[in-house]
């Protein structure tokens, strides 16, 4: 480098948005850009080949530096020389892991800092998050800058996002150094790797026709480019003389596409413009979220052996449910921001660049699924959503069964009286209908309806007989203490049990009955995806076992 070339850094540089930031800022060719970020190289995408940052690669207007916030001399190597540094850098908010946040987020944060107060840089902008104001409880209505931290953050991402950028505001003004905050609202567009690709995995799974919450709760989007072009704004207004550079240093600013939008609005213009069903059904937050703790509680078992970071945690459930919008008009007046693609347009550019996730070139399933040969005829064309008409009527009978019996909580005689009395009134007045009403012939019951046949009869008397005999043969290898593995699945099974147990039966039904018409429905839809993941689980299960026996009998040969 010369000594007159003036460098820019862009931490993260290989994400979402900073991509787009990257791009933007060699067009607007001020800056020589350095784009830091993990990977030992930089690979581009076929898209990219021959773009603009390609040519920007090899005539040196650009170049890349492999970086790890967590590591001091690298972060001090790719800063040095920068007049202008661009913190992006963070890990997927998705992973709710304290301390992968806290090493990046704050502590990363600080190297950045320091690297930049040792060498004089001039300005950085942090790029934060709207989270830091959000406890996922309370949701915001038109929230702007003056809303405090809350006492505890919706996750682990949000927590130490509030930290780097209390660091990042505290240190403007040291060494010479200015400093501010981004908070984009939402970022979606060309490129995203999360949220439109999610939206697709839910549509083909079927899942997208349900709505968390009544649906109405609204949102701030950014588009991608708007979130770029914040950046450059605030770049500018700190590198400004006199009140402008005064004004907009040492803050914070909310940026979204000032279009505020029902969040479940905004996601069925992406699924129905990719040609996918849009959300209908209206699930409430409290039903959905014991299934989410569950969820998230596997992946914390499961993770460590290769399980997939889920879509629904507890976290993501608070997102979709609650209000989130913020004004613009600090970054408005201190740093000149103004989104320049509309909503419609952003809209209609992200559809535009997902050809490839359009419903018509999802995968056929060849033959029946596993699902529903496991079900059966009958069951899997209610459970799967198959013969909607037979759904419909389950769903009545059951929410029927729901408010006459679970909701009064009735104890179990009274629920076998109210049963046997629905019944016999049913069997009474059915038996003295005529044989046809306005032309509708009306089957009379038979006593066959209700008799079990001798070998129907054999085959219950069987299985549990062959249940009990299990079981006498399960304690049985118990009592003699030499079986480690069963007694660990006994004690597991029985710790489920007692999990479930703590349950009202109202509470197990409400999640029980959901969860019956969204499980077997999903698995159907993503079923070779499911498999896969229970065959590495079960693959790394008995690896970990296999070592445990291993270091088991290596520490008796020792003793």
């Amino acid at each position: 480098m010369s000594g007159d070339e003036k460098w820019c850094v862009v931490t993260g540089g290989r994400g979402f948005a900073a991509r787009h930031l990257v791009q933007m800022l060699i067009r607007y060719d001020v800056f020589r850009v350095r784009i830091a970020d993990l990977g030992s190289t930089v690979d581009l995408e076929p898209s990219e080949e021959n773009g603009i940052l390609a040519e920007a690669l090899s005539t040196g207007r650009a170049q890349y530096v492999s970086l790890d916030l967590r590591s001091k001399s690298q972060v001090l190597q790719a800063l040095q020389g920068a007049e202008v540094v661009f913190h992006m850098a963070a890990p997927n908010s998705s992973i709710n892991n304290y301390k992968l946040h806290h090493s990046v987020n704050v502590e990363g944060t600080q190297n950045v800092i320091d690297a930049c107060t040792e060498f004089k840089v001039k300005r950085l902008i942090y790029t934060s998050s709207p989270s830091v104001v959000f406890d996922g409880i309370h949701g915001i209505i038109d929230g702007d800058e003056s809303l405090p931290y809350p006492p505890k953050h919706n996750d682990f991402y949000s927590a130490t996002k509030a930290q780097g950028e209390e660091l990042v505001i505290k240190a403007n003004g040291v060494k010479g150094l200015l400093t501010c905050c981004i908070r984009p609202s939402s970022i979606f567009g060309p490129g995203d790797r999360l949220l439109v690709p999610s939206l697709v995995v839910a549509a083909r799974a079927g899942i997208s026709k349900f709505i968390i919450g009544d649906g109405n709760n609204i949102y701030d989007f950014t588009y991608v480019e708007n979130v770029a072009h914040a950046h450059i704004c605030a770049e500018r207004a700190l590198a400004s003389e006199g009140t402008v550079a005064d004004k907009a240093a040492g803050q914070a600013y909310f940026i979204t596409n000032m279009e505020p939008i029902k969040f479940w609005e905004f996601v069925s213009l992406i699924v129905e413009g990719l040609g996918y069903e849009r959300p209908r059904i209206k699930i409430p937050a409290f039903v959905v979220m014991p299934i989410a703790h569950m969820v998230e509680l596997t992946y914390k078992l499961l993770g460590p052996y290769g399980m997939k970071l889920p879509q629904l945690t507890p976290s993501r459930i608070r997102l979709l449910s609650c209000t989130r919008s913020f004004k613009c008009s600090k970054a408005q007046d201190r740093i000149g921001y103004t989104p320049i693609v509309s909503l419609q347009d952003g809209l209609k550019r992200t559809i535009d660049a997902y050809p490839h996730l359009r419903a018509e070139h999802r995968p056929k399933r060849e033959g029946p699924s596993k699902a529903s040969i496991y079900l059966g005829s009958g069951r899997a064309d209610t459970l799967l959503w198959k013969d909607k008409k037979q759904t419909l009527k389950a769903l009545i009978v059951l929410i029927a069964i729901y408010y006459n019996f679970i909701v009064p909580e009735s104890t179990i005689i009274t629920m076998l009286s109210k049963v046997l009395l629905v019944a016999s009134v049913f069997v009474f007045t059915h038996a003295g209908l005529p044989k046809k009403i306005l032309g509708y012939k009306i089957e009379k019951l038979q006593s066959s309806h209700f008799r079990l046949s001798e070998e129907t009869s054999q085959q219950i008397a069987k299985s549990l007989a062959s249940s009990w005999n299990a079981s006498v043969k399960t304690l049985k290898s118990l009592a003699k203490g030499y079986d480690g593995i069963l007694f660990l699945k006994v004690v597991l099974t029985l710790l489920v049990l007692s999990f479930l147990g703590a349950f009202s039966l109202q509470n197990l039904y409400v999640i029980g009955v959901p969860a019956a018409f969204i499980v077997f429905y999903v698995y159907e839809k993503e079923e070779q995806k499911i498999d896969d993941m229970v065959l590495e689980a079960l693959s790394r299960g008995r690896k970990l076992k296999s070592d445990v026996v291993k270091k088991f009998c290596t520490s008796k040969k020792i003793e």
